[in-house]
């Protein structure tokens, strides 16, 4: 009798723990897919979603040439049912591009393929940003300007902030680039 009570209530016990253990997954699956914005531009996937730590600032290293850009914040594009935007660019030649040498923490702005942009010398934090106002990472530059570096990776970069001021005044605030080089 009392191996067959315990015997269930060890059964009961870990039915249970199955069960919860299996809500959790589920939970975290919607979350994620929730955070994780996916879709494609130019042929390069928009597949979004913010870092969870702090990234090596030499990741962000190397030239990119902007690829997306999308009229709204990172919050605005994760609730898009639709979020992919084309972007077309105003260069006669080449493509806009920025260029990071991050041994030296400074970059040159975005600009068509032309070298006729200043070094900008910056900082990389992860923090608090001043301006979100979320813990995030993000890039200080001219005292008191900030970018919010979402996610970097091998081949992609997306950054949301005032990257491009002729784009600004129409309400682009996400870029997805590309790594050149």
């Amino acid at each position: 009798m009392k191996k067959t009570i315990l015997i269930l209530s060890a059964a009961l016990l870990l039915n249970s723990c199955v069960v919860s253990t299996a809500a959790k997954v589920v939970k975290g699956a919607v979350d994620l897919s929730y955070k994780a914005v996916k879709g494609t531009v130019n042929g390069i996937s928009w597949a979004v979603s913010k870092a969870k730590g702090k990234i090596d600032e030499d990741r962000v290293d190397g030239t990119w040439k902007v690829v997306g850009v999308y009229k709204g914040s990172f919050e605005d594009f994760s609730n898009d049912q639709n979020p992919e935007a084309s972007f077309t660019s105003d260069c006669t030649e080449g493509f806009d591009q920025i260029i990071f040498k991050a041994k030296k923490s400074k970059f040159k702005p975005v600009h068509c393929s032309s070298e006729k942009e200043d070094w900008v010398k910056y900082s990389m934090e992860f923090g608090k940003n001043p301006l979100t106002k979320e813990k995030e990472n993000y890039i200080e530059y001219n005292s008191n300007n900030y970018i919010s570096v979402i996610d970097v990776n091998s081949k992609t970069m997306v950054l949301e902030g005032n990257l491009m001021p002729k784009l600004a005044f129409s309400g682009a605030k996400l870029y997805l680039l590309e790594k050149v080089k």
